[in-house]
């Protein structure tokens, strides 16, 4: 019984919970043996919540006593260790936040609580969520369950790597780059970074700049993903992004008014991707056709021009290096991980260049604008390749051979564009290794490609499989 309740979705296990077949203690206990029992081995819990347990005798309580229950009801759920969480440890993957406990959570950790939701655990990231790799100097490493000597990803390789454990049914992670959506796809969950602005990252460091910056809710199932987005959404009054009233189709996963226009791509304009990563794109995008989508391979020619990783790097580097310099100001080397070093010794972008980054991103706008004038969704690859060993720094892709950063080739679009996307798995690699692709929308069209998600959901050659631990 404990096997099945940690890996059913958290949809479901709200319903057992509703219905009294299962009580939020059983669920939350499931959940710390299962923490007990493979987290040594993939390390992706660096905090167990304090009063876990007794919130969900609590929430027992109220089931038996028949109050009104949120839709996430007793529901144990964890989140990033970047994302604050009032008293709980939230340490930023760095020893100079070593110990540091807030005294308010973060809007995300606020909404999921409202709902019902109980805070479980708090999951490891690279030192400041800024790397691929989940490793830090304060509390190491991440292991991807389906092979301990690969990595999960970052900068939410915990988050992925304790949810496709059947550690946490659901949880929160943030996106700069990649952050949600490549960690989801080295493990074989799903997630999505909706459109810029539609979740507010008050409570989350760092608070400036934010406009490449996302969280966003990482599962197991798609329903979930819907579930998740539609507690989280909605302005603050404290992010200014998130200003725009969020409006929910209730029949979220509904067939729209009309027939799906879906194109799909791998490139060019991504950068190289393995040969196994595009065919199951190829095979995600027939299967969408067979089932009645219209369905047709694309290019975007805006892409091609501006190579986005590129504009990406020229305009975060700039804005991103006074946050690192100013949490490390005063502090040891020995308490600044690599990452950190790096970022702070990369050199300033000319004001000439960040300019033409900045205008390099509206052209990247714009076709994305023109291309969402003519289709619904798009398909593409969400990594170039299966996860990869630990430490690799360097890769040959297709012949091809490129740096780290080139992993981000297919996500951080969406984070210079604002646009919403749902990673989700669809493949399987020679080596037994989870494949996802990436659902892409128009702005604020997170219905859609949730619509577009869950077809290929129902159809999956994939869907049931978990890691041997």
């Amino acid at each position: 019984m404990s096997t099945e309740l940690v890996y059913q979705d958290a949809t479901k296990l709200a319903e057992l919970i509703r219905t009294k077949e299962v009580s939020p203690v059983e669920v939350m206990q499931a959940h710390l043996d299962r923490i007990a029992a493979v987290n040594f081995k993939v390390n992706a819990i660096v905090t167990i919540a304090d009063g876990a347990l007794k919130a969900a005798k609590v929430a027992e309580a109220a089931v038996l006593a028949g109050e009104e229950l949120g839709t996430l009801h007793g529901v144990p759920f964890t989140a990033k260790d970047s994302i604050d969480t009032a008293g709980v440890l939230t340490q930023r993957g760095s020893p100079i936040f070593r110990g540091r406990v807030p005294d308010v959570d973060a809007v995300s950790v606020a909404r999921l609580k409202k709902a019902g939701g109980i805070l479980l655990a708090k999951t490891n990231l690279p030192e400041f969520s800024y790397w691929i790799e989940s490793d830090n100097l304060l509390s190491g490493r991440s292991n991807n369950p389906w092979d301990l000597t690969r990595t999960p990803g970052g900068s939410s390789g915990g988050e992925s790597a304790a949810i496709a454990a059947g550690m946490s049914p659901i949880g929160l992670g943030t996106d700069l780059a990649i952050s949600v959506r490549g960690p989801a796809a080295q493990t074989g969950i799903t997630s999505m970074k909706a459109t810029h602005g539609r979740v507010p990252m008050t409570g989350i460091w760092p608070r400036a700049p934010r406009r490449f910056w996302h969280v966003g809710p990482m599962a197991r199932s798609i329903r979930d993903i819907a579930l998740a987005f539609s507690l989280l959404a909605g302005p603050d009054g404290r992010d200014a992004f998130a200003s725009s009233t969020v409006q929910f189709d209730t029949g979220i996963l509904r067939q729209p008014y009309r027939p799906l226009r879906v194109g799909w791509m791998v490139g060019p304009g991504f950068g190289p991707v393995d040969p196994e990563v595009a065919a199951t794109v190829r095979e995600a995008a027939e299967t969408l056709k067979e089932i009645g989508v219209f369905v047709e391979q694309v290019g975007i020619s805006a892409l091609e021009r501006d190579f986005a990783l590129d504009v990406f790097n020229k305009l975060h580097v700039m804005e991103m290096k006074p946050a690192f310099a100013a949490a490390t100001a005063g502090r040891s080397r020995d308490d600044i991980y690599k990452m950190a070093t790096t970022m702070l010794s990369l050199p300033d972008t000319s004001i000439d260049d960040y300019i033409e980054a900045e205008q390099a991103a509206e052209r990247l706008r714009d076709g994305f604008a023109d291309y969402f004038s003519r289709y619904d969704a798009l398909i593409t690859h969400v990594l170039p390749i299966p996860a990869h060993k630990h430490g690799v720094e360097e890769f040959t892709i297709d012949g091809q051979t490129v740096d780290a950063t080139y992993l981000q080739g297919a996500t951080v679009p969406l984070n210079v564009t604002g646009l919403p996307g749902v990673s989700m798995r669809f493949g399987t690699s020679k080596e037994g290794l989870p494949i996802n692709v990436q659902i892409v929308g128009k702005w604020q069209a997170e219905s859609t490609i949730l619509h577009v998600a869950s077809l290929l959901e129902a159809v999956s050659p994939v869907r049931g499989l978990r890691p041997l631990l």
